[in-house]
């Protein structure tokens, strides 16, 4: 499988939301690898959308990642417990991303499952593999992602995302972004892909 180059990521979010369904996160962890298929995904475009961090051309130290070139990696912190991984979008100085919000587990599900939950997957309630990987901070934790990689490119070797070329994109749904609803007209955009 081939690696997603620069050109992918330098396109509008909603197309690089919607694309990136399907598509493999890898996570190379010293000599383990972890892949991931991602399964839903947000896009957030600066210029006109209220639940974007950036809108209205707004920079803060945290804020100034957004204004970076396409493939860069948006890393927050949410409640002051959860990271959030982020893939900037389009050009420099055009502030839009893709929040990745969930995947499932391809390759090293056991590594996973001792970030995640630190005991083995066999060990997991019903519950616990219901909700592996199916929300932002799940998904961080599982593949260890933080602060470090702010600003760093998902063109890398320790995070990089594989092309699926046998995923059926009639699969992907679209819906409203989730947990904005202070975000006036822009909490009903449908900017939300998921299988």
């Amino acid at each position: 499988m081939d690696r997603l180059t620069e050109d992918f990521f330098t396109r509008d979010a909603l197309t690089v939301g919607r694309e990136l369904i399907g598509k493999y996160l890898v996570r190379e962890l010293g000599n383990e690898r972890i892949i991931v298929k991602i399964t839903e995904t947000e896009s957030y475009l600066g210029d006109i959308d209220k639940a974007c961090h950036a809108y209205g051309g707004k920079i803060t130290e945290r804020t100034k990642t957004f204004y970076l070139k396409g493939g860069t990696i948006y890393v927050y912190l949410i409640y002051g417990m959860y990271y959030c991984f982020n893939v900037i979008t389009d050009a420099i100085n055009k502030p839009s991303a893709v929040l990745i919000r969930g995947a499932e587990p391809i390759e090293n599900i056991e590594k996973l499952s001792i970030l995640r939950y630190n005991k083995p997957y066999n060990e997991l309630s019903t519950y616990q593999k219901k909700n592996f990987l199916n929300g932002p901070g799940k998904l961080c934790k599982g593949l260890n992602i933080d602060k470090y990689f702010n600003e760093k490119s998902i063109l890398s070797n320790e995070i990089y995302i594989l092309n699926n070329k046998d995923f059926d994109t009639s699969l992907i749904k679209t819906g409203k972004r989730i947990n904005i609803d202070y975000a006036e007209e822009a909490k009903d955009f449908l900017w939300r892909f998921y299988i």
